[in-house]
């Protein structure tokens, strides 16, 4: 359990994890039978799919047309059995997270929710680029009334700048991460922060067989980090990390 109490605007994330299983319900209109049995068999439905058709030559293709509603419930499943170390997660945003907010590959939309409810941020730009996502997301902001706090995307703008990015559990399904870092260093504000975290393992049966670990692939995207950002200290055991970005 946490030791962090909760952030009384966040309090809907430990109560249902900001409504989530009716938002599903709702959403692909299924029962909570139905439901329940999606999450019993997602990461292994996931690690199929991904073991028969991910491809590195084509990554944005399977993310965007292939994996269809599968990563909702594998998703869902690891938000509604991990709450408090998500919950520390979303502490940490509300702590940092200020202004215009990037959550770059946003998927269920977990994140987004929980920057648009801080005080501090004005505005969030949700970005992913797997249509069902993006839909279901639009569908969990329109009944959590937030329409105002935050917008969908598919695409970024790159003319746009952000004071926040948060960016969670993508970068080992990147064929490039590093490209990554530096589109997200030219995004980002002087002083804005930057919130992310990485997996870079295939898992110790190969249940992630879409995941980056090629040394040198990710040795170079460590080097990119460290010559362009700097860590901004954080009390939460996670690992997510927070930064701000070189200047000079």
């Amino acid at each position: 359990m946490s030791t962090f109490p909760i952030v009384p605007h966040l309090s809907g994330y430990w109560q249902d994890a900001f409504n989530l299983k009716q938002h599903l319900q709702q959403f692909l209109d299924i029962d909570s039978s139905q439901l329940e049995a999606k999450f019993a068999t997602a990461l292994q439905d996931l690690a199929e799919l991904g073991r028969r058709d991910f491809d590195w030559e084509d990554a944005s293709k399977f993310y965007r047309d292939r994996v269809g509603e599968a990563y909702l419930f594998e998703l869902a499943t690891w938000h509604l059995t991990s709450t408090d170390y998500i919950g520390d997660t979303l502490k940490l945003i509300a702590d940092r997270a200020s202004g215009t907010v990037l959550d770059f590959g946003g998927g269920i939309g977990t994140h987004a929710i929980a920057a648009a409810l801080c005080p501090e941020v004005s505005h969030v730009i949700y970005c992913d680029i797997n249509p069902v996502n993006y839909n279901f997301v639009s569908h969990r902001i329109q009944q959590l009334g937030l329409e105002a706090k935050i917008t969908c995307c598919t695409a970024l703008d790159p003319t746009q700048r952000f004071d926040t990015i948060t960016c969670f559990d993508v970068m080992e399904h990147l064929p490039d991460p590093s490209q990554q870092l530096l589109q997200f260093q030219q995004l980002l504000n002087d002083e804005g922060k930057m919130i992310t975290n990485w997996y870079f393992s295939k898992g110790s049966n190969q249940e992630f067989p879409f995941h980056l670990d090629d040394p040198q692939i990710i040795d170079r995207f460590f080097r990119t980090l460290q010559t362009n950002f700097f860590e901004v200290f954080h009390p939460y055991f996670i690992t997510t990390r927070c930064y701000q970005k070189m200047l000079g």
